[in-house]
């Protein structure tokens, strides 16, 4: 089977946000419209995740719709960091809430506050279904696709995502990968080399 072979599947990008002992929120690439009424969205979110962990004895999450003009030092914010021991928010201004729960403002064009109604456990990751209990539109901006992710902004898949496939080096070259944001650098690493995506150094990095 060649795994590549599901990267032609469609996807967005998304910031999901909790709000348990503080607040808190991820990148995730799959989040769907289910039904239309009454407005479902399903998410799906690796269980290794504090805000997979928060939603489940919360049961609310936001979800927020990067647009065309997101910047990777964002993505890498919330994306490559864990919430467990980092506070994503600290420093970052842009973001409201639903009541106590936060969604993003810059660079999205739509939030919506989500209330779980299911859950089912798929092994790495865990599927949330809920009712849309909130929902505004930010901007006129069309939706960045996970493709477009990839491809114009050269972004990389965390270890995490569902779309993750582990890459190996090919046949005389040398590939190094962060070992926080799985960014993944070809040719040899410098000392003061720093990772694009999240600003780790080389010793952050491994070879493949």
């Amino acid at each position: 089977m060649d795994p590549k072979a599901l990267f032609s599947l469609s996807y967005g990008l998304y910031y999901i946000g909790t709000y348990g002992a503080k607040s808190n929120a991820c990148v995730a690439n799959t989040a769907i419209q289910v039904t239309s009424a009454p407005a479902k969205i399903a998410v799906t979110l690796n269980k290794a995740n504090l805000t997979t962990d928060v939603i489940g004895y919360t049961g609310l999450f936001t979800v927020s719709v990067l647009d065309a003009d997101a910047v990777l030092d964002d993505i890498a914010r919330f994306g490559f960091k864990s919430g467990i021991d980092t506070d994503k928010f600290d420093g970052f201004s842009d973001w409201k809430t639903f009541g106590q729960v936060p969604y993003i403002t810059k660079n999205t064009n739509a939030a919506f506050l989500v209330k779980m109604e299911s859950s089912l456990d798929v092994g790495t990751h865990r599927i949330f279904v809920g009712t849309v209990e909130e929902a505004v539109r930010l901007s006129a901006v069309p939706s960045l696709t996970y493709a477009d992710y990839h491809a114009k902004k050269n972004g990389v898949t965390p270890p995490r995502a569902p779309g993750f496939v582990a890459e190996t080096a090919g046949a005389g070259k040398v590939r190094y990968r962060c070992k926080v944001c799985g960014y993944i650098h070809e040719g040899e690493l410098p000392d003061s080399f720093e990772c694009p995506v999240c600003h780790q150094p080389a010793s952050s990095f491994e070879r493949i």
